[in-house]
């Protein structure tokens, strides 16, 4: 029983966002007669510490998705089931599952105008996956089309002669008592300016360095994409430029861009500018395959073998940063370790003739770090089909407090339990009371949540399929993506007492005779 529950639900909330307290008057099991709580209790921080010290060492490099080092720990996750005898699932009777991606980053580029060159990451920004590479171009003039609209009731491109021509056009939508279709995103304008026959757009960014702050892997180093090398670009070619660039293009025609702009919006009949100029763009792109491993631990079910569980966390980082290796102890060795130690408790109650119901899956996905890639290749390409895959216990990032819990670590935010199911979140709650009473915060449940955590970790490749799923979190500090996550800032009593706590919950689902029901209509 939960005896205080702070319903702060705002008004447009649909899901829960309180902060459930426990109700310490009530004692918890804690008598090894229940097999939950005898093999819960070979769950120890000692064995978790042992386990993320060998993840977050420097040797591990990082763990970077693509580099030895993330291979490294994959061969380590690998030999801790070969060692707990799990049974072998992945190909060519191994623990792992193949993943190919398509490594992609600039060698160089360049961008000129009226000979005066530019600078990459500052005054114009080029994404290497969303482009094609480009040989060095030459242009004397740039159309102008507004904000790229081509709309029934708002066209840019009216009487506009764009085809094997360098556009330019504003990222958004423009102010005009005009109706316009609200779908016009960038990727609808790349791809309606492709249909034209435009060879590049340039897209004027009010904000180049915010721009850069949100994109800041996909532009700083390597980007990743699911599947081998190959051009899966859908629009034309683009790059974003500030504000000072575009100035620069129109030179002295800035007067006459600005009026058709104007006019465009008053009038919502916009017209198209041509601007002479001396232009000049190159980007030389490398692209090479790269092989990348989840790993699948499994133990097999009794008499609802058919049904399975999925427990997951990604084991990569960020790699290194010159000589800075960041090992990523709490983010994501902290996850990475709890599901390995859940692994072995469920393994020793099988042993001793308490198997689980229902089969599980211990997956550790890579590419978390590069978009979630790993989890969503395995929803995907599951090893086990998602109509029998009952629900996923996600953990990331359990090891550390944040400012709001600074004083009481036996915490643990919750997102997502009862977004696609009831069950799953009653459960959860049922299951902390009677064995682990640990304050649980659903502040990050919450929709209109700014950080988004629940779009940000594995489990929502699993929720977008249908699937209800679970991710436990501690929160973010001042060490998140920094060299200095590291191991020895871990609290491993905490860990202990979170990971246990997830135990009861994946026993209980792994367990019970009905399975959980799955509510896809939202409330």
């Amino acid at each position: 029983m939960i005896c205080c529950t702070l319903l702060s639900y705002s008004a447009t909330a649909q899901y829960i966002s309180s902060i459930s307290y426990p109700d310490t008057t009530k004692a918890i099991i804690t008598d090894e007669s229940d097999p939950s709580v005898k093999a819960a209790n070979s769950i120890t921080s000692a064995e978790l510490k042992e386990i993320l010290t060998v993840l977050a060492s420097d040797d591990m490099e990082g763990r970077e998705t693509g580099f030895p080092g993330n291979d490294r720990a994959a061969d380590f996750i690998n030999e801790y089931y070969n060692i707990l005898g799990t049974k072998k699932i992945g190909e060519n009777g191994t623990h792992f599952q193949n993943v190919a991606f398509s490594w992609s980053s600039w060698n160089e580029t360049k961008l000129i105008i009226n000979n005066e060159a530019y600078r990459h990451l500052w005054d114009y920004l080029a994404f290497p996956t969303r482009n094609e590479a480009m040989a060095p171009m030459m242009e004397g003039e740039v159309v102008f089309v507004g904000y790229g609209i081509n709309d029934k009731n708002y066209n840019d491109y009216r009487k506009a002669k764009v085809k094997n021509k360098v556009v330019m056009m504003y990222e958004g939508l423009p102010e005009t008592s005009v109706d316009i279709d609200k779908s016009w995103t960038v990727e609808k304008k790349l791809a309606t300016a492709k249909e034209k026959g435009a060879k590049l757009v340039l897209i004027i960014a009010d904000d180049i360095k915010g721009l850069l702050g949100k994109n800041r892997r996909a532009l700083l180093g390597p980007s990743l994409q699911l599947g081998k090398s190959k051009s899966e670009i859908t629009g034309a070619n683009h790059i974003y430029i500030s504000p000072k660039v575009a100035q620069d293009i129109w030179g002295d025609a800035q007067g006459k861009v600005i009026k058709a702009r104007d006019n465009g919006r008053a009038s919502g009949k916009p017209k198209a500018v041509k601007v002479k100029t001396r232009f000049s763009l190159s980007n030389n792109k490398k692209v090479k395959t790269i092989d990348g491993r989840n790993v699948l631990g499994y133990i097999e079910g009794s008499d609802k073998k058919e049904e399975v569980l999925v427990i997951s966390a990604h084991y990569d980082h960020i790699g290194k940063k010159g000589d800075d290796v960041y090992n990523g102890a709490d983010d994501n060795a902290s996850g990475t370790s709890a599901v390995m130690e859940i692994a072995e408790a469920f393994q020793i109650a099988k042993n001793e003739g308490n198997g689980p119901r229902r089969s599980i899956l211990f997956l550790h996905v890579t590419g978390e770090e590069k978009g979630l890639l790993g989890s969503a290749y395995y929803a995907e390409n599951p090893v086990f089909p998602l109509k029998s895959t009952i629900a996923d216990v996600n953990i990331d990032m359990i090891g550390r407090t944040d400012k709001t819990y600074k004083d009481n670590p036996n915490y643990i935010y919750v997102i997502g339990s009862d977004r696609l199911s009831k069950d799953l979140h009653k459960i959860n709650e049922q299951m902390n009371d009677t064995y682990s009473q640990l304050t649980l915060d659903y502040t990050y449940n919450s929709e209109t949540d700014p950080n988004r955590y629940y779009y940000r970790s594995d489990h929502y490749n699993f929720a977008e399929k249908g699937i209800p799923a679970i991710f436990y979190f501690s929160g973010v500090h001042e060490d998140y993506h920094m060299s200095t996550d590291t191991a020895d800032k871990i609290q491993f009593d905490k860990m202990e007492a979170v990971a246990r706590m997830i135990f009861h919950t994946s026993w209980e689902l792994a367990n019970r005779e009905q399975r959980i029901k799955v509510r896809l209509n939202q409330p």
